[in-house]
């Protein structure tokens, strides 16, 4: 992968090319920036121009048969550690290597996809990814070897916030004694998420979500649609050129967050003062715990966002709306004057709530039927 390759971020592509081309390299560096703003392309773009000794923006005038190596991310001196679960057929403590067909199949044909692709490739269903110690024993291994061109070796740990406490511990070790000529990149959406230890030993880059007019001519020149089309997808994109592409592409068939949203609301609405309706709010909770614990946490989050939406159409600021709800009879503006100030932060504080309890696997039913009849009192708080 080239630097050319990557969107935008012409401030962090110098740094790095500089940093290569001085011999200066960081021995450990952590990459921090919201899903699809590029840290996984840049990180590859950088260990490709370290390994293959190339010159200049576009990884040239390096060493060709190297440079064939990256297209197909088999490169021997280049090493990934990513989430992984159990599954059919790694059924105990699944490691990374387990899946690096497809991880290089993720890599290739969505470079900026996120975590929920990647467990949507895995099939988490009810089980969560993490990073385990057997992957941490995975990386002692193989940085214990040399190098298979007798350069750099490089290891990119990708969402290094999903590690459990051992393989912190495990790695922190190699962080503190690095071996010769070994780089590792850390790779995470949240700085805070990373253990203070991992944190300090580590150069820290800032990745800032992607700018409306560079989405816009990314999608122009790579999905070959108008400007305007381009232009409207990028404003909804929020600087996330993955979303983007699953705007473009509309494949939210699989989980209609939207609808649910709306389902869920609308029944709050009703619920007050109803006790009939509270059975539609048992049916919604029901059907949304019958999702995997991943995909029960990201309709979470697209909630919290519809409501901070709302609350911002609410405030007269609709420069910052980008939500266009396309579900029958909803209007956000009719929803808006629901969301205030005076119930805004104990929602956003029952949703939080909500989705740290499913992370630690408890109960999902009765984790959102809470929430549901919570909702039905605040969503009518003046």
């Amino acid at each position: 992968m080239q630097f050319s390759e990557i969107l935008g971020q012409d401030y962090i592509k110098n740094h790095l090319v500089k940093s290569a081309s001085s011999g200066r390299i960081p021995h450990a560096q952590l990459f921090i920036g919201p899903e699809g703003s590029g840290t996984l392309p840049a990180a590859i773009a950088y260990a490709q121009y370290i390994l293959c000794g190339n010159t200049g923006s576009d990884n040239e005038n390096g060493n060709a048969s190297c440079n064939l190596k990256f297209q197909s991310i088999s490169h021997p001196d280049l090493h990934f550690i990513y989430p992984t679960v159990t599954t059919e057929d790694v059924k105990t403590k699944p490691k990374s290597l387990d899946f690096i067909q497809d991880w290089r199949n993720f890599i290739q044909e969505t470079p900026y996809g996120g975590l929920f692709d990647w467990y949507k490739i895995l099939g988490v269903q009810n089980k969560q990814g993490e990073i385990r110690v057997e992957d941490a024993q995975e990386v002692l291994k193989s940085l214990s070897l040399k190098s298979y061109e007798g350069g750099y070796k490089i290891m990119i740990i990708w969402m290094a916030d999903k590690m459990n406490i051992a393989a912190s511990n495990k790695l922190l070790k190699l962080l503190e004694e690095p071996s010769d000529k070994t780089i590792f990149i850390l790779i995470s959406e949240n700085e805070e998420s990373i253990i203070q230890t991992i944190r300090s030993r580590c150069q820290v880059l800032h990745f800032n979500g992607l700018s409306e007019k560079i989405i816009a001519d990314a999608l122009v020149a790579k999905q070959n649609i108008e400007t305007n089309a381009a232009l409207k997808i990028a404003h909804q994109a929020q600087g996330n050129y993955n979303k983007a592409l699953h705007l473009l592409k509309n494949d939210d068939d699989e989980y209609p967050f939207e609808q649910w949203f709306v389902t869920w609301v609308r029944a709050a609405f009703k619920a007050k003062g109803n006790a009939a309706a509270i059975q539609d709010l048992i049916v919604w909770s029901e059907q949304i715990a019958g999702l995997g614990r991943e995909s029960q946490k990201k309709f979470l989050e697209f909630c919290i966002e519809m409501f901070r939406q709302a609350l911002l159409l609410n405030y007269q600021a609709p420069s910052l709306v980008y939500m266009e709800p396309k579900v029958e009879k909803f209007k956000l503006e009719n929803f808006a004057p629901f969301v205030n100030g005076n119930n805004i932060n104990d929602i956003f504080k029952e949703l939080s709530d909500a989705m740290y309890h499913i992370e630690r696997n408890g109960n999902a039913k009765i984790i959102l039927t809470d929430l549901s009849i919570k909702l039905t009192r605040l969503i009518h708080k003046k």
